[in-house]
């Protein structure tokens, strides 16, 4: 019998990475609101006292970034000096900029030297799904990030009134010939007020997210770490710079799947670092709920300004129950990976970005590229 150990971590919404993540795709959707067809690749720095917003943008109407910011913040729950970020007070700088006329020449149909809408860079994403969970996600991501959106449910519902914003959580699963057995390790940091005593942090987040989220999957022999360096009161970007793409495993596939180096966040849909991830996404996931394979990983890579992809290939580490090449063939007449039908399919000129900028952006309902309605249409292309 094959014993491993698989990790995944997540990150909660008030982590600094995260909070730099969630004001770039609240600035695009306020973009898109106001104008669908605006792009933008927007970027944002957090520090103690001070966050900038910087990259690059296109869009007809004004968006006051200040208010957008502000509310961003106050939503996450840096509410006050002792959050660790007041959002009535910090210092935010805007250094926002016109998209490149040549970069705009590519993605506009009929412009450029192709006439059709082009890919907004090149690069290659990567789409994964596995029969593992009902989500068609890895397991070890999957509970990293509902015990991350539970330290701040409790939060925010005062169930463990004194915990702050920031927070992490790391999942260590025994699989066993591939199959997912126990939890062998849990890991949460919890930030927390300065009035509250470490033992007690450690007895509220054991009983009151580690245990309502793990369930059976904990035995006796599993191995809990709670603010493992003690307390953890100094937090958010007081204590740690955040950046706008730097948690791009934690929102994908957990490290199961692999990942073409592009984030997600700040960036519209001519970008297909994000499109061509969601649609790569979409198809994998048909793919195993139509049960040609329990694992599919895809692969589609892009040329700028080029609408076809350069290349679209597929792993399905031997799981697959028709040919590997019947299978791609299938994908390839059930989806259109070209960036304009990827929009148009997804709807992707809606402000639906927010939302998908904390606790991942796959495996959770309500996104257009996590339906599975192309079952069909693959069962019949594939035989």
């Amino acid at each position: 019998m094959e014993i491993r150990l698989i990790t995944s971590e997540s990150v909660t919404e008030g982590h600094p990475d995260k909070v730099c993540d969630q004001i770039s795709d609240s600035i695009l959707d306020e973009m898109l609101k106001n104008d669908p067809e605006s792009h933008s690749a927007v970027e944002c720095f957090a520090t103690n006292g001070l966050i900038v917003v910087g990259g690059e943008a296109r869009t007809k109407e004004y968006v006051k970034i200040d208010e957008i910011v502000r509310r961003t913040l106050k939503t996450i729950g840096y509410d006050g000096p002792e959050s660790g970020l007041d959002y009535d007070s910090v210092g935010i700088v805007s250094a926002l900029h016109a998209q490149s006329t040549e970069i705009a020449q590519g993605v506009d149909e009929g412009q450029g030297e192709h006439k059709e809408q082009g890919a907004g860079d090149q690069g290659l994403m990567y789409g994964y799904a596995t029969n593992e969970t009902k989500e068609l996600m890895p397991l070890t991501i999957v509970l990293a990030h509902k015990l991350a959106a539970k330290l701040a449910e409790v939060r925010k519902k005062k169930v463990m009134p004194y915990l702050r914003p920031d927070g992490k959580s790391q999942v260590t699963v025994e699989f066993h010939d591939g199959k997912p057995k126990r939890v062998e390790t849990v890991v949460i940091a919890a930030c927390h007020n300065e009035k509250v005593k470490l033992a007690k942090v450690r007895a509220d987040v054991l009983a009151k997210v580690i245990k309502p989220v793990l369930g059976k999957l904990m035995d006796s022999k599993t191995k809990v770490y709670i603010n493992s360096t003690g307390a953890f009161t100094f937090g958010g970007p007081a204590a740690d710079t955040g950046l706008t793409g730097r948690k791009i495993i934690v929102d994908t596939y957990g490290g199961i799947a692999r990942h073409g180096g592009g984030c997600f966040s700040g960036k519209d849909a001519s970008k297909v670092d994000r499109s061509g991830a969601y649609m790569a996404r979409y198809a994998a996931k048909n793919v195993v709920a139509a049960g040609l394979a329990d694992k599919c990983e895809l692969q589609v890579a892009y040329a700028i300004g080029v609408a076809q992809p350069v290349g679209i290939y597929i792993e399905t580490y031997g799981t697959n129950k028709f040919p590997e090449a019947k299978i791609l063939k299938a994908i390839r007449t059930v989806f259109d990976f070209r960036p304009k039908a990827i929009i148009d399919n997804l709807g992707l000129k809606k402000p639906v970005f927010f939302k998908t900028a904390a606790y991942g952006h796959f495996g959770r309902p309500g996104f257009a590229w996590e339906k599975t309605d192309k079952i069909l249409a693959l069962k019949k292309a594939v035989k």
